[in-house]
This record gives C-alpha cells, structure tokens and sequence, in this order.
C-alpha cells in the first residue's frame, strides 16, 4: 500500500505550506492536487491521495487552514505553492491537475476557472442554488473540467446541474457535467455513483494529462 508523507514546505514569501504526498511506485504519469473539504486533510483525503498515487500520479494536498473564512485568493495561492511543487519534482504543467470532493469540488472549480491547468474534476460541492457565481465560472473554466453531482438530501437538483452543464458548455476547453440521482455530496449513499464517479476520474485524467 502506498504511503503518504508530510512536509513543510518553504514559500517564496517566507511562510510555509503543510503538503502531504504520495509517490507512485513506478514511473509518474503526472501530477494532481486534491483539495480537501472543509474538515481538513482527514483519513478520506489520505485515501484518495494513497489511491490516486496508485494509479501512477505523484499526488499532494495542502493543508489549507479553514479556522477563518477562506477566501478565493487564499485558495488559489495555497494551490499555486502546491502546482509549483509538483513542478519543482519534474512534472510539466500540462500534466498537472486538480481533484476534489465536496467543498473541495466547488475548490477544484474554482482553480479551473482561474488556471490553466492540463485538467480538473469537482466530486460534488455546495448547490448550485446556493452558489449562483458557480454557473458564471463554469462558463469561463480555463483547464478541462468534469463535475460530477448528486442530487439526493439538499444537494443541487436536476435543474441546477442542467443550468451548470449549459454554463459549462459556453466554455472554450473540454468540460462534462454529469449527475447521479440518489447520490449525495459525498457519493456515500450510493456506492455504484461512488464507483463510476471514481473511474470517470480516472478517465478524465488519462484522457487529459498526456
């Protein structure tokens, strides 16, 4: 099984950033970032690090502080220091990305809408509804972007992923919007949703990092 580990890297501003990584046992396909959701980097983030690395991409998350409201400059820098870690190991921008899971999947939209990135996929998120801005930057995305999003509890319904699927589709990369009836935000009410959301991912990015 793979294993993580955890540093403290240096910023160019002098501050540092907590990223923990995991190293494919082979040859590195790419790069990707994981942006965790608002609980932090728990034991679901370290396995998606751990599975991803798996599949032959040295994968990292930084340990972004939530204790105070995040703003989208503070997520975008958080994710610059960590692409330019990647970077610093070898791995070319075009075969960069970025993946998250709830809170972090609106994150991951956020960064594909502001960084050209070789890919990026969102595994759920805030509604829709509750988001409105969500349907602006999905039209305006600069990296390949697949969001993926369930409707059951309060999350976005069928309307609201049609409005951002028709949002993203005005963009000019490739994007896929894709929404599974009786999934969560979390995909852990339906593992069959869980089990395909994983392997569009890994499609995504085989298609797109290359």
């Amino acid at each position: 099984m793979t294993s993580t580990t955890t540093v403290e890297h240096q910023r160019t501003d002098g501050r540092t950033l907590r990223l923990t990584f995991a190293e494919p046992e082979g040859v590195i396909r790419g790069g990707l970032v994981v942006l965790h959701a608002g609980q932090g980097v728990t034991d679901g983030v370290l396995l998606l690090v751990t599975s991803l690395a798996g599949e032959g991409w040295l994968t990292v998350t930084p340990h972004i502080d939530r204790d105070e409201r995040l703003t989208q400059r503070d997520l975008l820098a958080a994710t610059d220091v960590t692409l330019e870690w990647l970077l610093e190991r070898g791995v070319d921008a075009d075969l960069r990305g970025v993946v998250g899971f709830d809170l972090g999947g609106t994150a991951a939209l956020v960064v594909a809408s502001h960084r050209k990135l070789g890919a990026a996929v969102s595994v759920g998120g805030q509604a829709v509804t509750e988001l409105p801005k969500l349907l602006e930057i999905a039209g305006h995305v600069t990296s390949p972007w697949l969001g993926m999003y369930g409707d059951a509890g309060d999350e976005a319904g069928e309307a609201e992923v049609e409005q951002l699927r028709e949002a993203a589709a005005a963009a000019k990369v490739a994007t896929n919007v894709v929404r599974y009836p009786g999934a969560n935000h979390r995909f852990d009410a339906d593992p069959g949703a869980a089990a395909e959301a994983w392997q569009r991912t890994l499609a995504w990015f085989d298609a797109h990092l290359r």
